[in-house]
């Protein structure tokens, strides 16, 4: 059986990465295409983890701070696209199913380096050469979509959205993702890598994000 293909659907919060994954996965069910749809961090005993640091709730009683330096969190994404791949998103492959990812190292790349605050006596500084080589036998995606938005536009849809805002919903650092992520390719050389303007109606997005991926 010929493998299926593996595309990453990648933007800033609000960029509408969940809602496309699950309208491209919709329109190829209809059209008869097994697909399997998941996303990052994964349901795993990792990703569990991560969404509770995310969302404020994780808390041990022996530390005064639940918070996590950048380094803890590039290990843990790490720690959790390895058990993803080999829980979900391998075995889909082997059985010939479209996997969409909503987020996969470029996130990490992203989001990590964006927050990382190297000592300048450690002589490290590239955190982005550091995550890579914790992500080096990650398999590769067939295709990563960059959903772009204007940082300002993806806050008013987080506003709409409701909640509590994330550990990395802060405007700022948002305005700083939105720059790594416009230059997506020098964070995964030789990744095959496409752009779609996310400032646009959902439907458009969608078909825009569905040309793309029936070009693999």
């Amino acid at each position: 059986m010929k493998e299926g293909a593996f595309v990453v659907i990648e933007g800033i919060d609000g960029s509408g990465s969940t809602s496309v994954v699950a309208e491209v996965a919709a329109h190829f069910r209809a059209h008869s295409r097994s697909v399997h749809a998941t996303c990052e961090p994964s349901s795993g005993p990792f990703g569990v983890t991560i969404r509770q640091i995310l969302s404020h709730s994780y808390a041990v009683p022996s530390r005064a701070s639940p918070s996590f330096g950048w380094t803890t969190m590039a290990l843990l994404f790490a720690a959790d696209r390895m058990d993803h791949l080999d829980a979900e998103i391998l075995p889909h492959l082997a059985a010939g199913d479209l996997v969409l990812s909503d987020r996969y190292d470029l996130s990490s790349l992203a989001y990590q380096s964006a927050t990382a605050q190297p000592k300048a006596s450690d002589g490290a500084g590239d955190a982005v050469a550091w995550i890579r080589d914790l992500n080096r036998r990650a398999r590769r995606p067939d295709l990563t979509l960059v959903l772009d938005v204007d940082p300002d536009v993806a806050a008013e849809r987080r506003k709409i959205r409701g909640g509590k805002a994330e550990l990395y919903e802060k405007l700022e650092l948002q305005r700083r993702l939105a720059s790594l992520y416009a230059e997506a390719e020098r964070l995964v050389p030789g990744d095959r890598v496409a752009h779609v303007d996310a400032n646009q109606a959902l439907g458009v997005v969608v078909a825009q994000s569905l040309e793309a991926i029936e070009k693999l």
